[in-house]
């Protein structure tokens, strides 16, 4: 078969040179496929050389890796389609080989017969001499298109097999190579989500003891919820001298729990012609507006009573407030109400754990509100809504599940301020709850340095060397607590220089002093997302949750960050 295979090829090339085109495979899709392979392996060079690994990151890489696969799977399939096209041709061509053999030999006999000297001297008559010259001229062409034609279709063959030959060899190496990519990023990928795991543990050795821990020094601050306590009281630190420099303060922009209506916004929305019913519709979602009877409900320390009654002795808004404010408090009150009690089947209780209740009949305003709003309450799914509602959020409001835990659809994530916010700046001049004296305070003060909440810069890079430490090793948890209190633990605390003598001791470099701290956040869902402190060692960046946790667990005397969005003053 070989030889005859050659014969005919060099038959084919001595008879006519025709020129012929290869089969494109897939060339096209071989080069891309290998500017993706030197693509993706430029990321793995840079993956191995990261410290931090984003899991989005190792996302992206691998839907970028399961793009290649598919590209190599539909490659394959076409190489394999390629095939089959290819033996069904060699088999056609084997059933004409005998043809093509007698129409080789036909051709070389007849090519000598259709001499036209050969003919002139044969016996033929000359009356038909041309005629029989011209015939055996015209089948000895017959027989070199013929053999032209398969000798063309074989040299096309063997050029399409051997170049599939070498796309199949391409794909065999480019198939070793991404597997040997997906065998690397699976191992990535893996030491990435290990490594944020343990970050996770290591983060909170801010373990529910510590957290406990927190939730009590923050207690001890005694911030309202709402404002049902009275009046705010949120010190400007900003206006007081600790004596010392550098200082650094910490502010918080409102206090706990921005979640439901906010109650100092809604004083700012009916300042700004807001209606009761926007302001809600601003704080709440997916419900509607339904009459509910007056029915009794049951007050801790006050037995039953009808709801209306109730409602005309709570004290969560200032009478001197917008009527529109005090309408929406109203409507939020009795849906709270309802919801708490499921429809008057338990009991609520009088104070912010619940809300404010004081008895009687508070008057003016409020009555006023209670009477023009009877009945009407929040509803969604059929059911009243437990309308949450906190005196001031900082220009931001969230989800029962951001704060409490589970999902509620009607409360939201909500930028509650009249316009665009790209800064601080924005925020001092366009929330709704700008006017709170606690939108934008220091929690917190020791009775030293003018009972400020100001922190030296060895104190600073304390709490910068505590996460460091912790993040090296997570064992340290029991004794990073406050250095000026009892370890609750019971153990040792780890004062500033033993800190940094651990640290050290764990290949890390502590801070001595800092100089600068900046926040980075994030205006569109009020979150700070990084802090960076700079100092004597260089600049360390930390992520926002976890600078806050340590902050809140190792800050002197009860000195506390109180919420997702923060700044740093300094003096």
């Amino acid at each position: 078969m070989k030889k005859i295979l050659f014969f005919i090829l060099f038959l084919y090339l001595t008879l006519y040179p025709i020129p012929y085109t290869l089969y494109p495979v897939s060339a096209d899709e071989i080069e891309d496929l290998q500017k993706q392979i030197d693509e993706l392996n430029r990321a793995r060079e840079l993956s191995v050389k990261a410290t931090k690994p984003l899991e989005g990151q190792f996302d992206s890489l691998k839907r970028q890796l399961a793009q290649i696969q598919a590209n190599l799977d539909n490659l394959s399939a076409n190489i394999g389609k390629k095939q089959k096209e290819l033996d069904i041709r060699e088999d056609k061509i084997a059933l004409q080989q005998a043809l093509l053999e007698k129409r080789v030999k036909a051709y070389y006999i007849r090519s000598y017969l259709a001499d036209p000297l050969l003919v002139i001297l044969s016996s033929i008559h000359s009356g038909d001499l041309f005629r029989e010259l011209a015939l055996r001229q015209s089948v000895a062409r017959e027989d070199r298109k013929i053999i032209t034609s398969i000798t063309a279709e074989v040299v096309d063959l063997l050029t399409q097999k051997t170049k599939l030959e070498k796309d199949k060899a391409k794909l065999a190496i480019f198939q070793e190579e991404v597997d040997k990519n997906a065998k690397f990023l699976g191992g990535e990928i893996k030491k990435a989500k290990d490594y944020q795991t343990q970050l996770s543990s290591q983060i909170a050795q801010l373990s529910a003891r510590q957290q406990q821990i927190i939730a009590q020094r923050q207690a001890s601050l005694n911030l309202p919820t709402s404002l049902g306590a009275g009046p705010l009281f949120c010190t400007d630190d900003r206006k007081l001298d600790p004596g010392f420099r550098p200082g650094f303060a910490f502010f918080t922009f409102g206090i706990p729990h921005r979640v439901g209506m906010n109650q100092y916004g809604a004083y700012g929305r009916s300042q700004a012609g807001q209606s009761h019913e926007d302001i809600l519709r601003a704080y709440f979602q997916d419900f509607s507006f339904e009459q509910r009877p007056n029915i009794n409900i049951s007050v801790q320390g006050y037995g039953s009573m009808p709801l209306e009654t109730y409602l005309l002795g709570i004290y969560e808004m200032p009478d001197s407030w917008p009527p529109e404010a005090l309408k929406a408090q109203a409507i939020s009150a009795r849906s709270y109400a309802l919801a708490f009690t499921n429809n008057g089947a338990g009991e609520i209780c009088t104070s912010q754990l619940c809300q404010v209740y004081k008895g009687g009949n508070k008057g003016g305003n409020w009555e006023q509100a209670i009477r023009a709003t009877e009945g009407k309450v929040m509803v969604s799914g059929g059911v009243v809504v437990k309308a949450w509602y906190s005196s001031t959020d900082g220009g931001y409001t969230f989800t029962s599940g951001d704060v409490f835990g589970g999902n509620r659809s009607f409360t939201k994530r909500l930028r509650d301020t009249n316009g665009d916010i790209g800064n601080f700046s924005d925020l001092f001049s366009k929330a709704y709850d700008r006017d709170s004296p606690c939108f934008y305070a220091a929690q917190g003060f020791r009775a030293e340095f003018a009972k400020s909440a100001w922190l030296k810069s060895e104190e600073v890079a304390d709490i910068a060397n505590v996460i460091m430490l912790s993040k090296k090793d997570s064992g340290v948890a029991s004794h990073i607590y406050q250095t000026d209190k009892p370890n609750p633990e019971g153990g040792e605390t780890w004062d500033k220089d033993k800190v940094k003598q651990e640290l050290r001791g764990r290949g890390g470099s502590p801070f001595s002093s800092v100089s600068s701290v900046s926040v980075s956040g994030d205006f569109s869902s009020g979150m700070v997302s990084s802090v960076t402190v700079s100092g004597d060692k260089g600049s360390e960046t930390f992520n926002a949750g976890e600078f806050k946790n340590f902050f809140n667990i190792r800050a002197p005397a009860n000195i506390q960050i109180v919420g997702p969005l923060f700044n740093v003053e300094q003096k």
